[in-house]
Protein backbone atom coordinates (compact mmCIF):
# COMPACT_ATOMS: atom_id res chain seq x y z
CA UNK A 1 0.00 0.00 0.00
CA UNK A 2 2.96 2.28 0.51
CA UNK A 3 2.72 3.11 4.22
CA UNK A 4 3.61 1.43 7.50
CA UNK A 5 0.96 2.63 9.92
CA UNK A 6 -2.72 2.31 10.82
CA UNK A 7 -4.77 3.26 7.78
CA UNK A 8 -7.74 4.43 9.88
CA UNK A 9 -8.28 6.23 13.20
CA UNK A 10 -9.15 4.27 16.32
CA UNK A 11 -12.67 5.71 16.47
CA UNK A 12 -13.39 4.16 13.07
CA UNK A 13 -13.63 0.79 14.80
CA UNK A 14 -17.04 1.86 16.06
CA UNK A 15 -18.31 2.22 12.47
CA UNK A 16 -17.19 -1.21 11.23
CA UNK A 17 -19.74 -3.89 10.40
CA UNK A 18 -17.16 -6.63 10.95
CA UNK A 19 -13.96 -6.48 13.01
CA UNK A 20 -11.20 -9.05 12.48
CA UNK A 21 -8.64 -9.23 15.30
CA UNK A 22 -5.64 -11.44 14.60
CA UNK A 23 -2.40 -11.74 16.57
CA UNK A 24 -3.49 -9.14 19.12
CA UNK A 25 -4.50 -9.71 22.74
CA UNK A 26 -6.26 -6.36 22.47
CA UNK A 27 -8.01 -6.50 25.84
CA UNK A 28 -4.70 -6.70 27.73
CA UNK A 29 -2.26 -5.00 25.36
CA UNK A 30 -4.44 -2.15 24.03
CA UNK A 31 -7.36 -1.94 26.48
CA UNK A 32 -8.68 1.41 25.24
CA UNK A 33 -8.84 0.06 21.70
CA UNK A 34 -10.59 -3.04 23.06
CA UNK A 35 -13.22 -0.78 24.61
CA UNK A 36 -14.01 0.58 21.13
CA UNK A 37 -14.40 -2.99 19.87
CA UNK A 38 -16.77 -3.97 22.69
CA UNK A 39 -18.76 -0.78 22.21
CA UNK A 40 -19.13 -1.47 18.46
CA UNK A 41 -20.33 -5.02 19.21
CA UNK A 42 -22.77 -3.99 21.95
CA UNK A 43 -24.09 -0.70 20.55
CA UNK A 44 -24.07 -1.28 16.79
CA UNK A 45 -24.21 -5.04 16.53
CA UNK A 46 -20.82 -5.25 14.83
CA UNK A 47 -19.71 -8.82 14.14
CA UNK A 48 -16.38 -9.89 15.63
CA UNK A 49 -13.87 -12.46 14.41
CA UNK A 50 -11.01 -13.28 16.79
CA UNK A 51 -8.08 -15.37 15.55
CA UNK A 52 -5.59 -16.23 18.29
CA UNK A 53 -4.08 -19.42 19.74
CA UNK A 54 -5.21 -18.29 23.21
CA UNK A 55 -8.78 -17.67 24.34
CA UNK A 56 -8.14 -13.97 24.89
CA UNK A 57 -10.68 -11.73 26.61
CA UNK A 58 -12.34 -10.52 23.41
CA UNK A 59 -12.97 -14.11 22.28
CA UNK A 60 -15.99 -14.05 24.59
CA UNK A 61 -17.52 -11.28 22.47
CA UNK A 62 -16.81 -12.92 19.12
CA UNK A 63 -19.13 -14.43 16.54
CA UNK A 64 -16.28 -16.63 15.29
CA UNK A 65 -13.31 -17.60 17.47
CA UNK A 66 -10.44 -19.24 15.59
CA UNK A 67 -7.59 -20.95 17.47
CA UNK A 68 -4.87 -21.37 14.88
CA UNK A 69 -1.60 -23.10 15.73
CA UNK A 70 1.07 -20.49 16.48
CA UNK A 71 2.92 -19.55 13.30
CA UNK A 72 0.22 -20.61 10.80
CA UNK A 73 -1.38 -17.23 10.08
CA UNK A 74 -0.50 -17.19 6.36
CA UNK A 75 -2.27 -20.50 5.81
CA UNK A 76 -5.32 -19.29 7.73
CA UNK A 77 -5.61 -16.02 5.81
CA UNK A 78 -4.93 -17.70 2.47
CA UNK A 79 -7.70 -20.18 3.29
CA UNK A 80 -10.11 -17.32 3.99
CA UNK A 81 -9.18 -15.65 0.70
CA UNK A 82 -9.74 -18.97 -1.14
CA UNK A 83 -13.34 -18.96 0.11
CA UNK A 84 -13.81 -15.30 -0.78
CA UNK A 85 -12.61 -15.90 -4.35
CA UNK A 86 -14.52 -19.18 -4.77
CA UNK A 87 -17.80 -17.67 -3.56
CA UNK A 88 -17.58 -14.42 -5.54
CA UNK A 89 -17.04 -12.18 -2.51
CA UNK A 90 -13.99 -10.34 -3.91
CA UNK A 91 -14.59 -6.66 -4.73
CA UNK A 92 -13.77 -6.90 -8.43
CA UNK A 93 -14.69 -3.27 -9.13
CA UNK A 94 -12.26 -2.02 -6.46
CA UNK A 95 -9.56 -4.34 -7.74
CA UNK A 96 -10.02 -3.26 -11.36
CA UNK A 97 -9.79 0.42 -10.42
CA UNK A 98 -7.21 0.47 -7.65
CA UNK A 99 -4.97 -2.64 -7.85
CA UNK A 100 -2.15 -3.76 -10.13
CA UNK A 101 -3.83 -6.58 -12.09
CA UNK A 102 -0.67 -8.63 -12.64
CA UNK A 103 -0.33 -8.90 -8.86
CA UNK A 104 -3.99 -9.97 -8.67
CA UNK A 105 -3.34 -12.85 -11.01
CA UNK A 106 -0.29 -13.84 -8.96
CA UNK A 107 -2.46 -13.82 -5.82
CA UNK A 108 -5.14 -16.00 -7.42
CA UNK A 109 -2.48 -18.53 -8.44
CA UNK A 110 -1.16 -18.87 -4.88
CA UNK A 111 -4.56 -18.83 -3.19
CA UNK A 112 -5.81 -21.66 -5.40
CA UNK A 113 -3.58 -24.03 -3.43
CA UNK A 114 -5.22 -23.19 -0.05
CA UNK A 115 -8.76 -24.59 0.04
CA UNK A 116 -10.18 -24.57 3.59
CA UNK A 117 -9.43 -28.27 4.02
CA UNK A 118 -5.70 -27.75 3.40
CA UNK A 119 -5.69 -24.64 5.59
CA UNK A 120 -7.38 -26.70 8.30
CA UNK A 121 -4.64 -29.35 8.17
CA UNK A 122 -1.96 -26.68 8.66
CA UNK A 123 -3.70 -24.46 11.21
CA UNK A 124 -5.73 -26.96 13.24
CA UNK A 125 -8.83 -24.79 12.63
CA UNK A 126 -11.93 -26.65 11.35
CA UNK A 127 -12.55 -25.91 7.66
CA UNK A 128 -16.12 -24.79 8.40
CA UNK A 129 -14.84 -22.16 10.86
CA UNK A 130 -12.52 -20.83 8.15
CA UNK A 131 -15.51 -20.62 5.80
CA UNK A 132 -17.64 -18.84 8.42
CA UNK A 133 -14.95 -16.25 9.10
CA UNK A 134 -14.33 -15.69 5.38
CA UNK A 135 -18.01 -15.20 4.60
CA UNK A 136 -18.52 -12.88 7.53
CA UNK A 137 -15.57 -10.71 6.51
CA UNK A 138 -16.18 -10.93 2.75
CA UNK A 139 -19.89 -10.05 2.92
CA UNK A 140 -19.39 -7.05 5.22
CA UNK A 141 -20.13 -3.60 3.91
CA UNK A 142 -17.28 -2.24 6.05
CA UNK A 143 -14.68 -4.49 7.65
CA UNK A 144 -11.60 -3.54 9.61
CA UNK A 145 -8.55 -5.56 10.66
CA UNK A 146 -6.61 -5.07 13.90
CA UNK A 147 -3.32 -6.88 14.40
CA UNK A 148 -0.26 -6.63 16.61
CA UNK A 149 2.94 -8.48 17.42
CA UNK A 150 1.26 -11.87 17.27
CA UNK A 151 1.41 -11.30 13.51
CA UNK A 152 4.81 -9.62 13.16
CA UNK A 153 7.05 -11.51 15.61
CA UNK A 154 7.59 -14.58 13.43
CA UNK A 155 10.15 -15.67 10.87
CA UNK A 156 7.20 -15.26 8.50
CA UNK A 157 6.21 -11.88 9.98
CA UNK A 158 6.57 -9.94 6.73
CA UNK A 159 4.48 -12.56 4.91
CA UNK A 160 1.86 -12.35 7.66
CA UNK A 161 1.54 -8.59 7.25
CA UNK A 162 1.34 -8.63 3.45
CA UNK A 163 -1.27 -11.40 3.64
CA UNK A 164 -3.38 -9.29 6.03
CA UNK A 165 -3.14 -6.44 3.52
CA UNK A 166 -4.06 -8.82 0.68
CA UNK A 167 -7.27 -9.78 2.50
CA UNK A 168 -8.29 -6.14 2.97
CA UNK A 169 -7.57 -5.17 -0.64
CA UNK A 170 -9.26 -8.29 -2.04
CA UNK A 171 -12.54 -7.16 -0.45
CA UNK A 172 -12.10 -3.42 -1.03
CA UNK A 173 -11.89 -2.69 2.68
CA UNK A 174 -9.42 0.18 2.35
CA UNK A 175 -9.82 3.95 2.20
CA UNK A 176 -13.27 4.19 3.80
CA UNK A 177 -14.67 4.79 7.27
CA UNK A 178 -14.88 1.59 9.29
CA UNK A 179 -12.40 -0.31 7.12
CA UNK A 180 -8.63 -0.57 6.91
CA UNK A 181 -5.53 -2.46 8.01
CA UNK A 182 -4.56 -1.34 11.47
CA UNK A 183 -1.35 -2.46 13.20
CA UNK A 184 -1.57 -1.64 16.91
CA UNK A 185 1.79 -0.31 18.05
CA UNK A 186 3.37 -2.02 21.02
CA UNK A 187 4.71 1.07 22.80
CA UNK A 188 3.57 4.65 23.12
CA UNK A 189 5.96 6.27 20.63
CA UNK A 190 7.07 3.42 18.37
CA UNK A 191 5.25 5.05 15.46
CA UNK A 192 7.01 8.36 16.11
CA UNK A 193 10.42 6.68 16.38
CA UNK A 194 9.91 5.00 13.01
CA UNK A 195 8.60 8.24 11.48
CA UNK A 196 11.77 10.01 12.63
CA UNK A 197 14.16 7.53 11.00
CA UNK A 198 14.62 5.09 13.87
CA UNK A 199 15.09 2.34 11.27
CA UNK A 200 18.26 1.20 9.50
CA UNK A 201 17.11 1.88 5.94
CA UNK A 202 15.44 5.30 6.01
CA UNK A 203 15.83 8.92 7.00
CA UNK A 204 12.92 10.67 8.75
CA UNK A 205 9.70 10.36 6.80
CA UNK A 206 10.67 6.94 5.36
CA UNK A 207 13.00 8.51 2.81
CA UNK A 208 15.45 5.84 1.67
CA UNK A 209 19.10 6.21 2.70
CA UNK A 210 20.07 4.69 -0.66
CA UNK A 211 18.16 7.33 -2.67
CA UNK A 212 20.55 10.00 -3.92
CA UNK A 213 17.95 12.78 -3.76
CA UNK A 214 17.17 12.01 -0.10
CA UNK A 215 20.85 11.80 0.89
CA UNK A 216 21.58 15.11 -0.83
CA UNK A 217 18.67 16.82 0.89
CA UNK A 218 19.72 15.69 4.37
CA UNK A 219 23.41 16.35 3.71
CA UNK A 220 22.57 19.92 2.75
CA UNK A 221 20.50 20.39 5.92
CA UNK A 222 22.80 18.57 8.34
CA UNK A 223 26.20 19.18 6.79
CA UNK A 224 27.00 15.47 6.69
CA UNK A 225 25.22 12.12 6.40
CA UNK A 226 26.51 8.56 6.71
CA UNK A 227 27.38 6.60 3.56
CA UNK A 228 24.28 5.66 1.51
CA UNK A 229 23.91 2.07 2.70
CA UNK A 230 21.38 0.28 4.86
CA UNK A 231 22.45 -0.09 8.47
CA UNK A 232 21.95 -2.93 10.94
CA UNK A 233 18.81 -3.98 12.75
CA UNK A 234 18.92 -4.63 16.50
CA UNK A 235 19.48 -8.42 16.21
CA UNK A 236 22.22 -7.79 13.66
CA UNK A 237 23.91 -5.35 16.03
CA UNK A 238 23.80 -7.96 18.79
CA UNK A 239 25.37 -10.55 16.49
CA UNK A 240 28.11 -8.10 15.51
CA UNK A 241 28.89 -7.03 19.10
CA UNK A 242 32.57 -7.52 19.75
CA UNK A 243 33.14 -8.49 16.13
CA UNK A 244 32.64 -5.38 14.01
CA UNK A 245 30.83 -3.32 16.65
CA UNK A 246 32.89 -2.33 19.68
CA UNK A 247 30.47 0.15 21.26
CA UNK A 248 26.70 0.36 21.64
CA UNK A 249 24.43 3.18 22.82
CA UNK A 250 21.13 1.79 24.15
CA UNK A 251 18.40 4.37 24.73
CA UNK A 252 15.23 3.43 26.66
CA UNK A 253 15.49 -0.27 25.77
CA UNK A 254 15.89 -3.05 28.31
CA UNK A 255 17.42 -5.51 25.85
CA UNK A 256 18.36 -8.17 28.38
CA UNK A 257 14.65 -8.83 28.97
CA UNK A 258 13.01 -7.69 25.73
CA UNK A 259 15.22 -9.34 23.08
CA UNK A 260 14.95 -12.94 21.93
CA UNK A 261 17.50 -15.46 23.19
CA UNK A 262 18.40 -13.22 26.12
CA UNK A 263 21.44 -15.27 27.17
CA UNK A 264 22.95 -14.67 23.75
CA UNK A 265 22.23 -10.93 24.11
CA UNK A 266 23.95 -10.75 27.52
CA UNK A 267 27.02 -12.56 26.18
CA UNK A 268 27.15 -10.21 23.18
CA UNK A 269 26.90 -7.09 25.35
CA UNK A 270 29.68 -8.35 27.60
CA UNK A 271 31.97 -8.59 24.55
CA UNK A 272 31.62 -4.87 23.85
CA UNK A 273 34.40 -2.42 24.69
CA UNK A 274 31.80 0.18 25.64
CA UNK A 275 28.11 -0.12 26.55
CA UNK A 276 26.20 3.10 27.25
CA UNK A 277 22.60 2.95 28.50
CA UNK A 278 20.31 5.97 28.70
CA UNK A 279 17.15 5.27 30.69
CA UNK A 280 14.91 6.50 33.48
CA UNK A 281 15.65 3.58 35.85
CA UNK A 282 18.60 1.27 36.45
CA UNK A 283 17.25 -1.56 34.31
CA UNK A 284 18.80 -5.01 34.00
CA UNK A 285 20.62 -3.75 30.89
CA UNK A 286 21.79 -0.57 32.62
CA UNK A 287 23.25 -2.65 35.44
CA UNK A 288 25.87 -4.14 33.10
CA UNK A 289 26.63 -0.85 31.29
CA UNK A 290 29.95 0.99 31.45
CA UNK A 291 28.17 4.36 31.45
CA UNK A 292 24.59 5.14 32.49
CA UNK A 293 23.00 8.41 31.37
CA UNK A 294 19.86 9.20 33.42
CA UNK A 295 17.03 10.35 31.19
CA UNK A 296 13.84 12.19 32.04
CA UNK A 297 10.46 10.48 31.86
CA UNK A 298 7.49 11.74 29.83
CA UNK A 299 6.19 14.02 32.58
CA UNK A 300 9.61 15.65 33.05
CA UNK A 301 10.20 16.98 29.52
CA UNK A 302 8.68 18.70 26.53
CA UNK A 303 8.13 16.96 23.23
CA UNK A 304 5.69 15.00 21.11
CA UNK A 305 4.42 11.46 20.83
CA UNK A 306 3.06 10.00 17.61
CA UNK A 307 0.58 7.34 18.62
CA UNK A 308 -0.67 4.22 16.91
CA UNK A 309 -3.17 6.10 14.71
CA UNK A 310 -0.47 8.47 13.39
CA UNK A 311 -1.62 11.26 15.70
CA UNK A 312 1.14 13.68 16.72
CA UNK A 313 0.43 15.02 20.21
CA UNK A 314 2.17 17.48 22.52
CA UNK A 315 3.73 16.34 25.79
CA UNK A 316 4.24 19.12 28.34
CA UNK A 317 6.63 19.12 31.25
CA UNK A 318 4.77 18.81 34.55
CA UNK A 319 7.64 18.36 37.04
CA UNK A 320 11.39 18.78 37.13
CA UNK A 321 13.56 15.73 36.43
CA UNK A 322 15.00 14.21 39.62
CA UNK A 323 18.69 14.26 40.47
CA UNK A 324 20.95 14.36 37.41
CA UNK A 325 18.27 13.22 34.96
CA UNK A 326 17.90 15.28 31.78
CA UNK A 327 15.63 15.28 28.75
CA UNK A 328 16.78 12.89 26.01
CA UNK A 329 17.15 15.61 23.39
CA UNK A 330 19.45 17.57 25.70
CA UNK A 331 21.65 14.52 26.36
CA UNK A 332 21.96 13.69 22.65
CA UNK A 333 22.66 17.34 21.82
CA UNK A 334 25.40 17.55 24.43
CA UNK A 335 26.98 14.30 23.27
CA UNK A 336 27.04 15.49 19.67
CA UNK A 337 28.70 18.77 20.60
CA UNK A 338 31.38 17.01 22.66
CA UNK A 339 32.09 14.49 19.90
CA UNK A 340 32.60 17.30 17.39
CA UNK A 341 34.85 19.13 19.86
CA UNK A 342 36.96 16.01 20.35
CA UNK A 343 37.06 15.28 16.61
CA UNK A 344 37.66 18.61 14.87
CA UNK A 345 38.41 16.80 11.58
CA UNK A 346 35.00 15.10 11.53
CA UNK A 347 33.13 16.01 8.28
CA UNK A 348 30.29 17.55 10.30
CA UNK A 349 32.56 19.65 12.53
CA UNK A 350 32.27 22.89 10.53
CA UNK A 351 28.49 22.59 10.47
CA UNK A 352 26.75 25.21 12.59
CA UNK A 353 24.03 22.84 13.74
CA UNK A 354 23.39 21.15 17.07
CA UNK A 355 22.22 24.45 18.49
CA UNK A 356 18.54 23.71 19.11
CA UNK A 357 17.17 25.72 22.01
CA UNK A 358 13.94 23.74 22.48
CA UNK A 359 12.03 20.72 21.17
CA UNK A 360 9.86 23.18 19.22
CA UNK A 361 12.89 24.07 17.10
CA UNK A 362 13.53 20.38 16.47
CA UNK A 363 9.94 20.05 15.26
CA UNK A 364 10.44 23.00 12.93
CA UNK A 365 13.37 21.18 11.34
CA UNK A 366 11.34 18.00 11.07
CA UNK A 367 8.69 19.93 9.15
CA UNK A 368 11.24 21.20 6.63
CA UNK A 369 12.72 17.75 5.92
CA UNK A 370 9.81 15.33 6.38
CA UNK A 371 6.96 15.83 3.88
CA UNK A 372 4.35 13.96 5.94
CA UNK A 373 5.08 16.29 8.89
CA UNK A 374 5.47 19.39 6.71
CA UNK A 375 2.50 21.25 8.20
CA UNK A 376 3.06 20.29 11.84
CA UNK A 377 4.32 22.78 14.41
CA UNK A 378 3.92 23.13 18.16
CA UNK A 379 1.46 25.96 17.59
CA UNK A 380 -0.80 23.61 15.62
CA UNK A 381 -0.65 20.78 18.15
CA UNK A 382 -2.94 22.36 20.72
CA UNK A 383 -5.94 20.18 21.55
CA UNK A 384 -6.13 16.75 19.91
CA UNK A 385 -3.03 17.01 17.72
CA UNK A 386 -2.77 16.16 14.02
CA UNK A 387 -2.61 12.91 12.06
CA UNK A 388 0.00 12.63 9.35
CA UNK A 389 0.28 13.07 6.45
CA UNK A 390 -0.10 16.77 7.12
CA UNK A 391 2.02 18.30 4.34
CA UNK A 392 1.27 22.03 4.63
CA UNK A 393 0.56 24.55 7.43
CA UNK A 394 -3.11 24.80 6.37
CA UNK A 395 -3.66 21.04 5.97
CA UNK A 396 -6.10 19.53 8.52
CA UNK A 397 -4.28 16.20 8.77
CA UNK A 398 -5.35 12.84 7.36
CA UNK A 399 -7.47 10.53 9.52
CA UNK A 400 -7.91 7.89 6.77
CA UNK A 401 -5.19 6.84 4.34
CA UNK A 402 -5.62 5.68 0.72
CA UNK A 403 -9.06 7.23 0.20
CA UNK A 404 -8.78 7.82 -3.54
CA UNK A 405 -5.47 6.19 -4.34
CA UNK A 406 -2.75 4.24 -2.57
CA UNK A 407 0.47 5.94 -1.55
CA UNK A 408 2.12 3.76 -4.22
CA UNK A 409 -0.45 4.71 -6.83
CA UNK A 410 -1.82 1.26 -7.67
CA UNK A 411 -2.09 -1.12 -4.75
CA UNK A 412 -0.18 -4.36 -5.13
CA UNK A 413 -0.98 -7.83 -3.87
CA UNK A 414 2.04 -9.63 -2.41
CA UNK A 415 1.01 -13.29 -2.17
CA UNK A 416 2.83 -15.55 0.29
CA UNK A 417 3.18 -19.29 0.68
CA UNK A 418 2.93 -20.81 4.15
CA UNK A 419 6.30 -21.46 5.78
CA UNK A 420 6.45 -23.31 9.11
CA UNK A 421 8.11 -21.71 12.14
CA UNK A 422 11.87 -22.04 12.47
CA UNK A 423 11.44 -24.45 15.38
CA UNK A 424 8.61 -26.92 15.92
CA UNK A 425 7.90 -29.42 18.71
CA UNK A 426 9.63 -32.79 18.75
CA UNK A 427 10.15 -35.66 21.18
CA UNK A 428 12.69 -33.71 23.25
CA UNK A 429 10.79 -30.39 23.27
CA UNK A 430 7.13 -31.34 22.82
CA UNK A 431 5.40 -28.02 23.59
CA UNK A 432 5.05 -24.78 21.63
CA UNK A 433 5.86 -21.69 23.70
CA UNK A 434 4.30 -18.35 22.85
CA UNK A 435 4.91 -15.12 24.77
CA UNK A 436 3.10 -11.85 25.40
CA UNK A 437 1.90 -9.36 27.97
CA UNK A 438 -0.66 -9.24 30.78
CA UNK A 439 -2.97 -6.38 31.64
CA UNK A 440 -1.34 -5.29 34.91
CA UNK A 441 2.30 -5.29 33.78
CA UNK A 442 3.96 -3.65 30.80
CA UNK A 443 6.87 -4.74 28.63
CA UNK A 444 9.93 -5.44 30.82
CA UNK A 445 8.32 -4.02 33.97
CA UNK A 446 10.77 -1.12 34.18
CA UNK A 447 7.94 1.18 35.28
CA UNK A 448 4.95 -0.98 36.15
CA UNK A 449 6.80 -3.27 38.58
CA UNK A 450 7.61 -0.17 40.64
CA UNK A 451 3.88 0.57 41.08
CA UNK A 452 2.39 -1.06 44.21
CA UNK A 453 -1.13 -0.80 42.77
CA UNK A 454 -0.11 -2.87 39.73
CA UNK A 455 2.18 -5.30 41.51
CA UNK A 456 -0.63 -6.12 43.94
CA UNK A 457 -2.50 -7.55 40.93
CA UNK A 458 0.20 -9.64 39.23
CA UNK A 459 3.83 -9.61 40.30
CA UNK A 460 5.23 -13.07 39.74
CA UNK A 461 6.02 -15.03 36.60
CA UNK A 462 3.81 -17.90 35.51
CA UNK A 463 3.26 -20.31 32.66
CA UNK A 464 -0.19 -21.21 31.33
CA UNK A 465 -0.68 -24.96 30.69
CA UNK A 466 -3.77 -26.72 29.35
CA UNK A 467 -5.46 -29.04 31.91
CA UNK A 468 -4.92 -32.10 29.70
CA UNK A 469 -1.21 -31.40 29.41
CA UNK A 470 -0.95 -30.62 33.12
CA UNK A 471 -2.56 -33.96 34.01
CA UNK A 472 -0.05 -35.86 31.89
CA UNK A 473 2.81 -33.94 33.53
CA UNK A 474 1.44 -34.46 37.04
CA UNK A 475 1.21 -30.68 37.49
CA UNK A 476 -1.48 -28.97 39.58
CA UNK A 477 -2.40 -25.30 39.51
CA UNK A 478 0.24 -23.32 41.43
CA UNK A 479 2.96 -26.00 41.23
CA UNK A 480 6.48 -24.92 40.34
CA UNK A 481 7.55 -26.11 36.91
CA UNK A 482 10.79 -26.05 34.94
CA UNK A 483 10.52 -24.80 31.35
CA UNK A 484 13.50 -25.38 29.08
CA UNK A 485 14.29 -24.64 25.44
CA UNK A 486 17.44 -25.21 23.41
CA UNK A 487 18.66 -21.80 24.57
CA UNK A 488 17.75 -21.41 28.22
CA UNK A 489 15.59 -22.44 31.16
CA UNK A 490 13.35 -20.87 33.81
CA UNK A 491 11.43 -21.98 36.91
CA UNK A 492 8.01 -20.47 37.56
CA UNK A 493 4.47 -21.20 38.77
CA UNK A 494 2.00 -23.17 36.65
CA UNK A 495 -1.44 -21.81 35.82
CA UNK A 496 -3.61 -24.67 34.66
CA UNK A 497 -6.14 -23.13 32.29
CA UNK A 498 -8.06 -23.67 29.07
CA UNK A 499 -6.98 -20.21 27.88
CA UNK A 500 -4.22 -22.08 26.02
CA UNK A 501 -4.96 -25.04 23.73
CA UNK A 502 -3.35 -28.46 24.21
CA UNK A 503 0.32 -28.52 23.25
CA UNK A 504 0.81 -24.76 23.73
CA UNK A 505 2.18 -22.93 26.78
CA UNK A 506 2.24 -19.17 27.36
CA UNK A 507 4.68 -17.08 29.43
CA UNK A 508 4.51 -13.26 29.84
CA UNK A 509 7.92 -11.65 29.34
CA UNK A 510 7.73 -8.95 32.06
CA UNK A 511 9.60 -10.79 34.80
CA UNK A 512 13.37 -10.77 35.29
CA UNK A 513 13.10 -13.66 37.78
CA UNK A 514 11.96 -15.97 34.96
CA UNK A 515 12.64 -14.16 31.68
CA UNK A 516 10.61 -15.69 28.88
CA UNK A 517 13.15 -14.42 26.38
CA UNK A 518 15.80 -16.69 27.86
CA UNK A 519 13.83 -19.36 25.99
CA UNK A 520 12.73 -17.68 22.76
CA UNK A 521 14.28 -18.25 19.36
CA UNK A 522 16.54 -15.64 17.77
CA UNK A 523 15.74 -16.88 14.25
CA UNK A 524 14.90 -13.86 12.06
CA UNK A 525 12.33 -12.92 9.47
CA UNK A 526 14.50 -12.60 6.33
CA UNK A 527 13.04 -9.22 5.36
CA UNK A 528 12.20 -7.34 8.56
CA UNK A 529 14.89 -9.13 10.62
CA UNK A 530 12.54 -9.46 13.60
CA UNK A 531 13.06 -12.52 15.86
CA UNK A 532 10.48 -15.28 16.25
CA UNK A 533 9.30 -14.32 19.74
CA UNK A 534 5.92 -16.02 19.32
CA UNK A 535 6.93 -19.62 18.56
CA UNK A 536 9.60 -21.95 19.94
CA UNK A 537 9.80 -25.51 21.21
CA UNK A 538 10.11 -26.20 24.96
CA UNK A 539 9.83 -29.01 27.49
CA UNK A 540 7.97 -28.65 30.79
CA UNK A 541 8.64 -30.68 33.93
CA UNK A 542 7.32 -30.46 37.47
CA UNK A 543 9.93 -29.19 39.96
Amino acid sequence: MGSGAMTNPIDDIYHADVILIIGSNTHEQHPLVARRVVKAVRDRGARLIVADPRAIGLAGFSDVFIRQRPGTDVALLNGMMHVILAEGLANEAFIAERIDLDSYQALRTVIAAYPPERAAEITGVPADDIRRAARLYGEAGRATILYAMGITQHTSGTDNVTTVANLAMLTGNVGREGTGVNPLRGQNNVQGACDMGGLPNVYPGYQSVTAEAASSKFAQAWGHVPPPRVGLTLPEMVSAAGDGICGLFVMAENSLLSDADANHVRAAFERLELLVVQDIFLTETAQIADVVLPGACFAEKEGTFTNTERRVQRVRQAVEPPGEARADWQIVLDLARRILTLQPTHPAAPFAGWDYRSPAEVMDEIATLTPSYGGISYERLEGQGLQWPCPTPDHPGTPTLHKDRFALGKGRFVPAEYRPPAEEPDADYPFLLTTGRVLFQYHTGTMTRRSPILTDQINEPFVEIHPGDAAQLGVADGDRVHVQSRRGEVDLAARVTEIVPPGVVFIPFHFAEAPANALTNGALDPTAKIPEFKVCAVRVTRV
